[in-house]
C-alpha cells in the first residue's frame, strides 16, 4: 500500500531516470539554435574538434549534449529526419550502457546514431549488431550517410566477405553486422597464426538491436566452429532407411523436452534389422563396439520424430537449411550439432555432408560480456528485465512514445479446434477487406503460413506470403503491407526491423517503379505523383482503422506476440490486433491444462463458438510462463557449463595472443624444456629412491621418445658421484648440443620461426582435442546425479583436471616435436614456404603431436612425411612420382591412383 502511494507521488524508478534524461534533452534543444546556422563545413569540422577534446582527456559524458545536437542537425540535413526528444532520451540510455525499450515505429534506428557517433569519437570503434544481413546492409547505407557527412567511416560485415574486407570493415569508426558474424569472427581470429591476419580490433562498445531476440532467444545455442571428422555419411543413409519401419509403440516421445527414446520393443526390432544389414557386431546394439551406431540411431530417430520439414528446416538447393524458430528466417551456414544435421540430410535424400568436430565455441552470453560497454534496444525488453540484469548486468529502461499508442488490442478468441479457428480468421480478413483495411496475419511456421495461404486462395482473397522461402523479397512485401486492402501473411519475422507504413513506402515504390527512369524533371514529377497517391491511400487506410494484426496462435514467448502486435499503431497511427487460438495449438496442447478441453465441452461450448473466459486467459498465461521459465532455465544451465569452459578459453586465447606478439619464444622454449626434463627425471629417477631400483629401461625409452637422444644412462648411474640433479644437467647439455646443431643448420631466425609456429600449432591441436573431451564429458555428466553427486560440480572438477592434463601434455608434445623435426628441402622449396601457416598449414589439419614423433623407423623421417608441400598444377603431377604431387589435403584421394585417402596411402605415418 505504502509503495503504491510513494510511486504515485514520486514516480517509479523508470520514471525518475527518464525525467533526469528529459532535462538533458531540453539542454540539447537549447543548443539547436547554435548549430542550425552553421554551414555544412562548419558542422563537419565539429567532429575533428570533438576528437581532439577526447584525445586531450575530456570525457564523452561532457561532450554528449554538443555531440547529440550535432547529430540531430546532420540527420535533418542528410536524411530530412529530426530526432524527437524521446529519441534523445533513448540515445542517452544507450550511451550509459543500458537497454532502451521503445515501441515499434518510434525510430530506434535513427536513435542509435546519437550514441554511436558520440562513442566513435574515441577512435576505438563502435559495433552495431543487427538480427540479419539485410538490416545490417540497410542501416549501414541509410544511417551511414549521417556518419560519413560528419567525417566518420562506416563498415558493414555480412556473410561471404574476405578477411581483407572484414578487416577494413572492423577498422572503420562504425561497424554494422549481425551477431553471428561478430561472434564467428571472434572465434576465427583466435585460430589465426599472426596478429596481422586477425580482422577484429579490441572490443570497445556495442549496441545490440532487437536485444531481446539476440541476447535471450538465440542465447540457448552456442556459436560453434567445427572441422570435418571421419566421413560416416554412408552409415547415416543406411540407418535412415530403418527408422520408417518403427511404429508408435517402438519409441517414446516427449515434446516438452524435445526428446525421443526407443522402447524395449523398438530396440529389439532395430537390432534385428541392424544385424541383417551387418551394421552391428557382438550381442546387441548397446555393446561397446557399437556405440557409434547408437549415436547414428539416436540422431536419425530425432530427425524423423521430432523435426519437421518447413517447420524446423527447409530443403533448398540440395541442402537442409535451419529455420530460426524465433524469427522464421533461414539460417544459412548454420548446422545442427551431434549428427542431427546429417540425419536430416539422409532423411530428406540430399547430400550428406561430413560430420564435424568442435574447434572453437562460445555462448552469446560470454561473447557479449567481452565488450567493456554494452547496450541494446528493442520494442519488448522490460518483460525480460530480470534476465538482462542477472546474466548481462544490464538495466532495461522504458522510453515513453513520442505520440500515445492508438492501437486497439482486442481480447483473444479461443476455439475448440484449429478448423474453427481458421474459419474465424478468414471471416475476420474478409471483414477487413470489405473496409479496405490492410491486414497482417502472423503465423509460427512456414507450414502454417502456406496452409493459410491455401485457404485464402480457396476464398479468392489476394495476398502476399512472407516467410523464409521468400526471404529476399522481405523489403518489397513489407513495403506494400500497409496499402489499403492488402493482406500479408508473415511468419514470426513479421517485418521486424522494418516499418509498415500506412498507404505504402515511398522509397521502395520509387526504387521499384522508376529504377530505369533517368534523373530529371520528368522523374521528379512522377515521384510527386507517387507521393500524392500514397498520401491519399494513407488517409483511406486511417479511416478504415489502420493496419489490423491477426495472430493465428500464441507464441512460446509473450514478447514475440507483443512484437507482432507492435507492427501496427506506429507514431500514433490507428490500428487493431486480435489473436485467434485453438486448443489444438502446440502451446496449448503441450503446455496447457489437459483438463481444459473436457471442462469446456461440459460447459456446453458449441461448435464455431468463440470462448472468452478468465479461465482460458489464465491457462494461456500459465502456458507461456511455463515455457519462458523453462527456456530461461535452459539458458542459465547452458551458461553455467560454458562459464567453466570460458575461463579455460580466456587462458588459451590470451596465451595465443601473447605468443603471436613475441618475435622469439626462445626463453619460453627453454623454460618448457627445463620443466619437461625435470619432471621426467623426477618420475623415473626420484632422489628418494635408490638408483638400483630405478626403471632404467622405461627411463631410456622416455628420453628417446621425448628428446630423440640415445643416452648411456647405465654407465652414468654406475658412476658413484652421479645423482638425479647431475643426470638432469647432462640431459640438458646433450639436448642443447642437438638444438644448437639445428640452429646452425637452419639459422637462428628460421629456428625461432619454427619454434613459434610449432608451439601455436600444437596449442591449437591440444585445445581442439580438449574441446572434444569436454563435449564427451558434458554428454554423460548428468548420470552422476544417480550417484547423489551434483553434475555441475562434477563437471567443474573433471574439466579442471582435463585442462591441467592438456597443459602438461602440450609441453611434452612441444618438446617431442621440436626435438625430432627436420627440414629436408627439395631444390625449389624454401624454408619460409614450409613454415608459413597461413598458406601451408591446411595440410596439417589432422596431424597430432604423436604423428610427428612416431610411426616410422626414424622420427625425423616421420616428421618430414607430414610437413606440408607446395601446391602444384594438375598438369605437372606424375602419379608415379610423389615429388611432383605438391601439397595434398589429408582427406583427399591419393594422387597415386589407389582410390585410398592420402592419409591412408602415401601420406601414412612412416610410409
Amino acid at each position: 500500500m505504502l509503495a503504491s502511494v510513494l510511486k504515485k507521488v514520486f514516480g517509479s524508478a523508470n520514471d525518475r531516470i527518464v525525467k533526469k534524461y528529459d532535462k538533458i534533452a531540453k539542454q540539447i534543444g537549447l543548443l539547436e539554435s547554435s548549430v542550425i546556422n552553421l554551414t555544412d563545413q562548419e558542422l563537419q569540422d565539429r567532429t575533428r574538434v570533438f576528437k581532439e577534446r577526447v584525445a586531450n582527456g575530456e570525457t564523452l559524458d561532457s561532450l554528449m549534449p554538443e555531440a547529440f545536437a550535432t547529430v540531430r542537425e546532420a540527420a535533418k540535413r542528410v536524411l530530412g529526419m529530426r530526432p524527437f526528444d524521446v529519441q534523445l532520451v533513448g540515445g542517452m540510455v544507450l550511451h550509459n550502457g543500458t537497454i532502451a525499450e521503445m515501441k515499434t515505429g518510434e525510430g530506434k534506428t535513427l536513435m542509435a546514431t546519437l550514441p554511436v557517433y558520440l562513442n566513435a569519437l574515441s577512435g576505438k570503434g563502435v559495433h552495431l549488431v543487427t538480427v540479419n544481413d539485410y538490416l545490417a546492409q540497410r542501416d549501414a547505407a541509410w544511417m551511414g550517410k549521417i556518419y560519413e557527412f560528419l567525417g566518420l567511416t562506416v563498415g558493414c560485415v555480412v556473410h561471404g566477405l574476405s578477411d581483407d574486407q572484414r578487416r577494413r570493415a572492423y577498422g572503420a569508426d562504425v561497424t554494422y553486422g549481425t551477431n553471428h558474424e561478430f561472434g564467428f569472427d571472434y572465434l576465427r581470429d583466435n585460430m589465426k597464426f599472426r596478429l596481422g591476419e586477425m580482422v577484429m580490433r579490441p572490443f570497445n562498445y556495442a549496441i545490440v538491436d532487437e536485444v531481446d531476440s539476440i541476447l535471450i532467444d538465440e542465447a540457448r545455442t552456442p556459436l560453434i566452429i567445427s572441422g570435418p571428422a571421419e566421413d560416416s555419411s554412408d552409415l547415416y543413409q543406411k540407418i535412415d532407411e530403418l527408422i520408417p519401419t518403427l511404429i508408435e509403440t517402438d519409441y517414446e516421445k516427449d515434446e516438452k523436452q524435445r526428446s525421443v527414446t526407443l522402447t524395449e520393443a523398438g530396440v529389439e526390432k532395430l537390432e534385428q534389422l541392424l544385424f541383417q544389414k551387418n551394421l552391428i557386431k557382438g550381442n546387441g546394439l548397446y555393446d561397446v563396439q557399437n556405440m557409434s551406431v547408437v549415436h547414428h540411431v539416436n540422431s536419425a530417430l530425432r530427425a524423423h520424430k521430432l523435426y519437421s520439414r518447413d517447420v524446423d528446416y527447409i530443403v533448398k538447393n540440395d541442402q537442409v537449411i535451419i529455420i530460426d524458430e524465433f524469427t522464421g528466417r533461414m539460417m544459412e551456414g548454420r548446422r545442427f550439432s551431434e549428427g542431427l544435421h546429417q540425419a536430416l540430410e539422409a532423411k530428406e535424400k540430399v547430400t550428406v555432408e561430413m560430420e564435424n568436430q568442435t574447434l572453437a565455441s562460445i555462448t552469446y552470453q560470454n561473447f557479449f560480456r567481452l565488450y567493456p560497454k554494452l547496450s541494446g534496444m528493442a520494442g519488448t525488453a522490460v518483460t525480460e528485465a530480470d534476465e538482462f540484469e542477472e546474466i548481462y548486468n544490464l538495466q532495461a529502461i522504458e522510453i515513453p512514445p513520442n505520440v500515445r499508442v492508438a492501437r486497439l488490442d482486442h481480447d483473444d478468441e479461443v476455439y475448440l479446434t484449429a478448423r474453427e479457428k481458421y474459419a474465424a480468421v478468414i471471416e475476420q480478413i474478409k471483414d477487413c477487406q470489405g473496409r479496405k483495411q490492410p491486414v497482417l496475419v502472423g503465423t509460427t511456421s512456414i507450414e502454417r503460413s502456406e496452409f493459410l495461404s491455401g485457404l485464402l486462395k480457396e476464398h479468392k482473397i489476394p495476398h502476399q506470403v512472407l516467410n523464409a522461402r521468400y526471404h529476399d523479397q522481405e523489403a518489397l512485401i513489407i513495403a506494400d503491407a500497409g496499402c489499403s486492402g492488402a493482406v500479408t501473411i508473415a511468419t514470426n519475422m513479421a517485418g521486424r526491423g522494418t516499418d509498415i507504413k500506412l498507404g505504402g513506402n515511398l522509397e521502395m515504390r520509387v526504387e521499384r517503379e522508376l529504377k530505369d527512369m533517368p534523373w530529371g524533371p520528368e522523374r521528379d514529377q512522377r515521384i510527386a505523383a507517387i507521393k500524392a497517391e500514397i498520401d491519399m491511400d494513407e488517409e483511406r487506410v486511417k479511416k478504415a482503422g489502420g493496419l489490423y494484426v491477426i495472430g493465428t496462435e500464441r507464441h512460446e514467448s509473450r514478447r514475440i506476440d507483443n512484437q507482432l502486435r507492435g507492427r501496427s499503431g506506429r507514431q500514433g497511427d490507428p490500428g487493431g490486433s486480435k489473436f485467434f487460438i485453438s486448443l489444438e495449438d502446440d502451446l496449448m496442447r503441450i503446455f496447457g491444462s489437459e483438463r481444459l478441453d473436457p471442462m469446456l465441452r461440459k460447459l456446453g461450448v458449441k461448435e464455431n463458438e468463440a470462448i472468452s473466459h478468465t479461465w482460458i486467459t489464465k491457462a494461456l498465461e500459465r502456458a507461456q510462463h511455463k515455457v519462458e521459465a523453462r527456456n530461461f532455465d535452459i539458458r542459465k544451465h547452458l551458461l553455467k557449463y560454458d562459464d567453466v569452459m570460458n575461463d579455460q578459453r580466456k587462458i588459451i586465447y590470451e596465451q595465443r595472443r601473447d605468443l603471436m606478439k613475441l618475435d622469439s619464444i626462445e626463453e619460453m622454449t627453454k623454460a618448457i624444456t627445463d620443466e619437461v626434463i625435470a619432471e621426467t627425471v623426477q618420475f623415473h629417477a626420484p632422489a628418494e629412491v635408490l638408483p638400483d631400483q630405478w626403471d632404467l629401461k622405461g627411463f631410456h625409452a622416455e628420453i628417446t621418445r621425448l628428446f630423440g637422444l640415445d643416452l648411456p644412462l647405465q654407465s652414468w648411474i654406475d658412476e658413484e658421484t652421479v645423482n638425479p640433479a647431475e643426470i638432469e644437467k647432462r640431459i640438458h647439455q646433450k639436448l642443447k648440443e642437438k638444438m644448437d646443431a639445428k640452429v646452425e643448420a637452419y639459422g637462428p631466425e628460421m629456428m625461432r620461426s619454427a619454434e613459434k609456429t610449432l608451439l601455436l600449432r600444437i596449442l591449437d591441436q591440444s585445445w581442439k582435442d580438449h574441446l572434444l573431451s569436454l563435449d564427451h564429458l558434458r554428454q554423460g555428466i548428468n548420470l552422476r546425479a544417480y550417484a547423489q553427486s551434483n553434475p555441475l560440480n562434477e563437471y567443474k572438477r573433471e574439466a579442471f583436471n582435463l585442462f591441467q592434463y592438456m597443459m602438461a601434455k602440450l609441453k611434452s608434445d612441444f618438446v617431442v616435436v621440436l626435438s625430432h623435426f627436420d627440414l629436408k628441402l627439395s631444390d625449389n622449396t624454401s624454408l619460409d614456404s614450409i613454415l608459413e601457416p597461413s598458406i601451408n598449414f591446411d595440410a596439417l589439419e589432422e596431424m597430432t603431436p604423436e604423428d610427428w614423433a612416431g610411426g616410422g623407423s626414424s622420427p625425423e623421417e616421420a616428421a618430414v612425411q607430414r610437413l606440408p608441400r607446395k601446391t602444384r598444377n594438375v598438369a605437372d603431377i606424375d602419379s608415379q612420382n610423389p615429388d611432383t604431387w605438391g601439397r595434398i589435403q589429408r582427406n583427399a584421394a591419393c594422387p597415386c591412383g589407389s582410390d585410398k585417402k592420402y592419409k591412408h596411402c602415401h601420406g601414412i605415418i612412416g610410409g
